[in-house]
């Protein structure tokens, strides 16, 4: 079907009418190739990566992206990108990179979007016994009611038009602003300004909402290394009904719908660690057996070795070790024709903590060694882009819990250590996460002073983080440490702990 004319240069559309995007006539970008030069778009990806921590961003960067900037398609680099591509190749502008100018690129007619959703949900009628209390289910607050949705509705306002020919995956810096605001708005509405006044359901999913979900599982997976899970949960799971709403909604392409579906199974992993991290382990566990399902109804073998891989995760938190061995041996054989070492290494070894919970030393270093013989390998194109998280401090991370589980406390100690010095500081809740976990290690191996210590440093970084993962190790190691109250540094720690706690 052609694509509908622009309201603003063509007079006889009909000012009701929602419209699609136009097709845009794509020149290369060979400024941008030439900057890459010899590396590949995956070596180049990651180069770009690393800029961004090195200057406090994260972005997403993958292969992928790349190949849309190099072929034109990604004509302006969003914000973040843009400090990035400044870093790498400084006293350059944005033409010398071969992009063109924002307010080119954004629209003359565009304006701002206004606070109100874009996207509407109306739910089901609230039950009788819900109002009773002369409280109806939301009170204005624009939280959800917590019940699935009959239809999606989008509601055009006058003062919500939008050119809609750029948006797409770079208005990820407006998609930011607009994620975590707690109203009953889903991300996936901030890039749906279509047009006029009038509600029309969803019948057609595009560009638009498939990117707006992938950027909000960007978006979670950033504020969950920054600060922790338990400030995202609850205002997470509004973007996760709709985007599973939407599947129900034909897509223009084939493409399009097996994004939209990757892009829910993402979510609903992303949605599900946020539970599991803050100690929700039932709703984690409902959360990733609902990405199973899609990944298995999608036929998608990456996002069904990424539900394997976090079940068996979850698992192993449970108590459950056999399960969590046998999960990450599913995604073990799900991922085996994908091509990347990275995602063998990490399903390695969560299989190998599967093993120590069972108390198997000789089958937990057998996969140790597998994990290490894949993460040397080092980093390819084909790495799931969810899978940034997964460096040298995150490979010391879990040797360490597996070292931990099996009762050698100094070698996991040990580990632990080299886990919190490789870390890359910005990101906190990692950060703090593997401190708590030196400091458990080195209070069950018997150095209370050096572990008070580390704990010290855990709390020194709590006023950015909030996880009830990290603050439950904290509580095991000051039960650990109590007895050894006589040392000053582990007094100072238990105090400040206690008041913290409060």
């Amino acid at each position: 079907m052609a694509p509908s004319p622009d309201p603003q240069e063509d007079p006889r559309v009909n000012e009701r009418t929602p419209q699609t995007p136009r097709r845009q006539t794509r020149e290369p970008n060979v400024a941008f190739r030439q900057l890459r030069g010899a590396r590949s778009p995956g070596e180049f990806a990651a180069a770009v990566r690393r800029a961004a921590r090195e200057i406090g961003e994260q972005v997403a960067c993958d292969a992928r992206y790349i190949g849309r900037v190099e072929n034109g398609e990604i004509r302006c680099p969003n914000y973040a990108y843009e400090r990035v591509f400044r870093h790498m190749f400084p006293g350059l502008t944005l033409a010398d990179l071969g992009f063109s100018a924002r307010e080119t690129v954004r629209g003359r007619g565009a304006r701002p979007l206004s606070a109100a959703p874009l996207l509407h949900i109306t739910p089901r009628p609230a039950h009788p016994r819900d109002s009773s209390s002369g409280q109806g289910p939301s009170q204005g607050t624009g939280q959800s009611t917590g019940q699935p949705p009959d239809r999606i509705h989008i509601q055009f306002h006058p003062n919500q038009i939008h050119n809609r020919n750029h948006q797409n995956h770079e208005e990820s810096d407006v998609l930011r602003r607009a994620f975590m605001t707690g109203s009953t708005a889903t991300v996936a509405a901030v890039s749906l300004g279509l047009g006029p006044a009038s509600a029309h359901p969803v019948q057609r999913v595009g560009e638009a909402e498939v990117s707006a979900v992938e950027e909000a599982v960007r978006r979670i997976r950033l504020l969950d290394d920054r600060h922790g899970a338990d400030g995202l949960y609850q205002r997470a799971a509004q973007p996760l009904r709709t985007a599973y709403a939407l599947l129900d909604a034909s897509a223009a392409r084939r493409s399009t719908q097996e994004r939209l579906h990757t892009g829910a199974g993402e979510l609903a992993i992303s949605v599900g660690w946020l539970a599991h991290d803050s100690g929700r382990f039932g709703e984690a566990r409902s959360h990733y057996a609902e990405a199973l399902a899609t990944a298995r109804l999608a036929g998608d073998a990456g996002l069904e070795a990424h539900a394997f891989c976090n079940m068996s995760f979850l698992a192993r938190d449970m108590g459950r070790p056999r399960e969590a061995m046998r999960a990450a041996q599913a995604g073990e054989r799900a991922a085996h024709a994908l091509g990347s070492p990275r995602l063998l290494s990490l399903l390695a070894l969560r299989e190998a903590g599967g093993w120590a919970g069972l108390g198997d030393r000789s089958a937990c270093e057998e996969s140790l060694t597998r994990a290490h013989s894949h993460f040397a390998r080092g980093a390819s194109p084909a790495d799931p882009e969810w899978m940034t998280f997964f460096v040298e401090a995150e490979l010391e991370m879990l040797q360490a819990q597996c070292w931990s589980a099996l009762g050698d406390w100094s070698r996991a100690a040990r580990h632990a250590h080299r886990a919190a010095t490789v870390q890359d500081p910005h990101f906190a809740r990692n950060l703090a996460l593997y401190r708590a976990e030196l400091a458990d290690d080195l209070a069950r191996a018997g150095a209370p002073a050096e572990s008070a210590a580390a704990g010290q440093q855990v709390l020194d970084l709590l006023s950015q983080v909030q996880s009830t993962r990290i603050q439950a190790m904290l509580a095991d190691t000051s039960r650990i440490l109590a007895p050894h109250r006589a040392s000053p540094e582990v007094a100072a720690f238990l105090e400040r702990r206690a008041a913290v706690a409060v």
